[in-house]
């Protein structure tokens, strides 16, 4: 059953589409995190789901309840759709302590004063902030104001929870830290969540489904596995780790399966790679080329090394062409060093879509979108 499910949603800002026919749909007791750059609508959907934004045309359910259809005139107001959100500021009221936080959703329901004091001591105990109920915002760390918007947002058990970039002003250490609380408390309550960021590591923790967004489109949607291994579109694996993206053309030859990149180069591709010979793009991700001393492979020359930590990135100079090559750290070749290389995996991709924000419009001037 679907926890939230939204309908050819279109916003506009101005002649600045932020959405445009945006299909979603979000399965009860799911993380659903939403990635992409800075500007792609990611926001204005929360936002819209929520009641703070009016969208132009679409409907939008939580559960089997309609709560926004432009068309139908229908648009319940935020607080009577029992959403909870977390900001990327937090935006907890500063006069207020944290208990008084915490509780302030269950006071605007008029909720009994033994109910409120319930509630927020089971919520305070969740996000691990018991003993701080007297502190003021100011008197909390970064963490602690995270835990507490997060406590706000579920102490009046929402039938779905949005989260605008909750860790995005934390320090790495720390949003590592709480990335796992938030798996955590996500695991302990069950609720559906929608996630909004553009932190690709943090989507790929927290997320059961992965969508891919571009500028008001959804692009991509599976579990983040397959979003990481069979990108659909240049765009998805640009945008998700490091690639190598390569245009040439499919050839059968001498027993082999050849990308023909011109300069006379031709690259083995694995015949398990469900391409047909003619023009392709393909992405290799840097971890499946496969680095040797003795062969087999092309005669390639190493460029650079970053040492990584977990791992050992290369530059490989092949033919003329340039590839990213990633190994353990206990393979370590030096720069200048001539060695083979090869392909182990890689994946066709759709050709890159360009579309204007506008009508008729160069996308490059159009202003930013959150």
């Amino acid at each position: 059953m679907s926890s939230a499910r939204i309908v050819n949603l279109t916003k506009r800002f101005g002649e600045t589409t932020a959405l445009e026919d945006f299909d979603l749909e979000v399965s009860d007791g799911e993380v659903l995190v939403l990635l992409g750059p800075s500007g792609c609508g990611k926001t204005t959907l929360l936002r819209s789901v929520a009641g703070l934004e009016q969208p132009d045309a679409g409907e939008i359910y939580l559960k089997d309840e309609l709560v926004f259809s432009r068309e139908r005139n229908i648009s319940v107001p935020p607080y009577k759709r029992r959403v909870g959100m977390v900001f990327q500021n937090y935006a907890l009221w500063p006069h207020m302590n944290v208990f008084n936080n915490i509780a302030y959703p269950l006071r605007i329901k008029k909720s009994p004063k033994t109910e409120v004091r319930r509630r927020v001591r089971e919520m305070m105990e969740l996000v691990q902030l018991e003993g701080l109920e007297e502190r003021y915002p100011h008197e909390l760390s970064g963490g602690q104001q995270q835990r507490a918007a997060l406590a706000r947002a579920l102490v009046m058990e929402p039938r779905l929870s949005l989260l605008d970039e909750p860790l995005s002003n934390l320090d790495a250490k720390l949003r590592e830290e709480l990335r796992d609380e938030l798996k955590r408390i996500q695991r302990d309550t069950r609720v559906t969540t929608i996630y909004v960021t553009h932190d690709q590591a943090e989507a790929m923790a927290l997320a059961d489904r992965l969508g891919v967004m571009e500028p008001g489109k959804l692009i991509q949607l599976g579990p983040p596995m397959e979003v990481y291994e069979k990108p659909q579109t240049e765009f998805v694996a640009r945008f998700i780790g490091a690639s190598n993206l390569l245009s040439g053309e499919v050839r059968d030859q001498d027993g082999q399966r050849l990308l023909q990149l011109g300069r006379g180069l031709g690259l083995p591709l694995p015949w398990s790679l469900p391409l047909s010979n003619g023009p392709a793009l393909v992405a290799i991700r840097p971890e499946e080329i496969i680095i040797t001393r003795n062969g087999p492979g092309l005669l390639a020359k190493v460029k650079s090394v970053t040492y990584l930590g977990n791992a050992i990135e290369y530059r490989l100079v092949v033919g003329g062409i340039e590839l990213r090559a990633r190994t353990g750290p206990g393979e370590i070749y030096t720069v200048g060093e001539q060695v083979f290389m090869r392909i182990d995996r890689a994946t066709p991709l759709a050709p890159r879509r360009v579309r204007a924000r506008r009508h008729g419009g160069d996308p490059r001037r159009d202003p930013p979108v959150r």
